[in-house]
């Protein structure tokens, strides 16, 4: 589990396939307060990865293919930035939102608008993610924790982007066109799943008649 705060940025230094997968290579990357550890979970442009060989300047990580087919990783040019985020413990702050770093799908970068200070980023997706991106609600674009700033029309939202963020992430390699990975918020997504098919998946789904019987409702 992640927050989505990038904590550093390294660069790809390749990808290459083992295995039924691929290597996901990453350097420059400055020291780490805590060493990394082999087998531990990191997020990669916003996807969990397993870290498998440790370097002084990065480390290599494990990514099944299905990953690779999902996410934006394909279109990243050598030695592009990438967000590096290392798990989150229990005492940690939740400074961003509960991140899996499993990437519901790619979304395309539609506009970038200097605001002032800021970057206000036009973005689309279709399919099933669509429904689960709320105005005000949080996403996570590249492992980066950002809020839903506005809706303007069915499969486009915006994001409001500070300058920290903008400066100290992958965000400002990206331009009009690029596609950046995408997830959603998960507790939407499981209240949906509970309202629709039930807990546990029995498929009654929770209506006025089971609040009612649970004693919520008179």
């Amino acid at each position: 589990m992640f927050t989505g705060l990038v904590q550093k940025v390294g660069k790809l230094a390749g990808i290459r396939h083992g295995g039924m997968g691929r290597i996901v290579q990453i350097r420059s990357v400055e020291p780490w307060e805590e060493p990394l550890q082999k087998g531990e979970s990191i997020a990669v442009q916003g996807c969990c990865l397993t870290v498998t060989q440790i370097y002084g300047d990065g480390f290599d990580a494990d990514m099944l293919e299905e990953t690779f087919v999902c996410t934006a990783f394909g279109e990243l040019a050598t030695n592009a930035a990438v967000n590096l985020e290392r798990a989150l413990r229990a005492s940690d702050r939740m400074g961003g939102h509960i991140v899996q770093g499993h990437v519901d799908a790619k979304a395309q970068i539609v506009s970038i608008t200097p605001q002032e200070r800021d970057w206000r980023v036009r973005l689309s997706c279709s399919g099933e993610a669509v429904r689960y991106v709320v105005n005000k609600g949080s996403v996570a674009l590249d492992g980066i924790s950002l809020t839903v700033s506005h809706l303007p029309a069915r499969g486009l939202f915006e994001v409001d982007i500070i300058p920290t963020t903008w400066r100290e992430t992958s965000l400002r390699e990206r331009k009009p066109g690029d596609h950046v990975n995408l997830e959603t918020d998960i507790i939407g997504r499981f209240v949906e799943h509970f309202l629709t098919n039930g807990i546990g998946g029995t498929g009654n789904g929770i209506d006025e008649t089971l609040l009612r019987k649970a004693g919520f409702l008179p």
